[in-house]
């Protein structure tokens, strides 16, 4: 794969959403609520109401689940609990905005007849499909790093004693590098898949955002303490994810016929 190839063909894929930030808009969106719903429940709620968050007995039982030095009061088990929950709506941000980007880079290219030089010169389908996919998740994941660095900040500034010390371990870590970028790399690669064999961009994103409802399933379960991944857990989750996303870009590459693309969406 010739990666000077790629990083023009990802310069390229800037270019265009440079003319159409409005794309990006559900990034924000989703970034907020991941910033505003934690800080929310577990900063503002027992300011207005009075009533620490340590003093409700089934938040102290569910809570248990998330390893905790042991001088942490008890509300802050609480406050590091919830916010280690909350961390992983970040895995959505990328997925959220950067479906309708690479549902559309193949798609709307083929209807606009803005793919045809590209399929006509001399890069492989190989390098186009993975300039497409990272065109899509790089805009996305700068935002969503974004939001993690304000969330940091705010659990520094506004978290109890020892909370943002205790966010600091390799779960987090893993969760960031590793699990979050994987997660949306096989979106994006089922949706790049679908929108080089349909002509409707909402069908690619319906078959790329799939990958939510296991997200959202852990999250739930998350909350309800009946379910807790370890570090070593989500870095076998990543791992694997990895391999699906390398599986999905050789099937993707198998299944994209450059000369129906050139002579059949005409």
């Amino acid at each position: 794969m010739n990666t000077t190839r790629v990083r023009t063909l990802v310069a390229k894929e800037f270019l265009d959403l440079s003319r159409n930030r409005m794309v990006l808009l559900p990034v924000a969106v989703v970034t907020v609520l991941a910033l505003a719903l934690p800080f929310g429940i577990a900063i503002a709620v027992p300011a207005f109401t009075g009533h620490p968050l340590g003093e409700d007995t089934d938040l102290q039982r569910v809570s248990r689940v998330v390893p905790a030095p042991e001088t942490l009061s008890m509300d802050a088990h609480v406050q590091l609990f919830i916010f280690q929950q909350f961390l992983m709506m970040f895995l959505l941000t990328p997925i959220t905005g950067a479906m309708a980007l690479a549902a559309h880079s193949i798609v709307g290219e083929k209807q606009s007849r803005a793919l045809e030089p590209l399929l006509a010169s001399p890069i492989s389908t190989g390098e186009l499909l993975a300039a497409k996919v990272f065109g899509s998740l790089l805009p996305t994941l700068a935002i969503s790093l974004a939001g993690l660095a304000i969330y940091a900040a705010g659990l520094i500034a506004f978290a109890a004693p020892g909370v943002a010390a205790a966010m600091a371990n390799l779960r987090t870590l893993l969760l960031i590098v590793l699990v979050g970028p994987a997660s949306a790399l096989v979106s994006l690669q089922a949706a790049v898949l679908i929108s080089s064999r349909v002509n409707d961009p909402r069908t690619a994103q319906q078959f790329g955002v799939l990958i939510i409802i296991p997200l959202s399933a852990l999250l739930v379960a998350q909350f309800s303490g009946s379910l807790w991944l370890s570090a070593w857990a989500l870095a076998l989750i990543g791992l694997a994810l990895l391999g699906v996303w390398l599986l999905l870009l050789s099937v993707s590459v198998a299944f994209f016929d450059r000369e129906a693309i050139l002579t059949r969406w005409r």
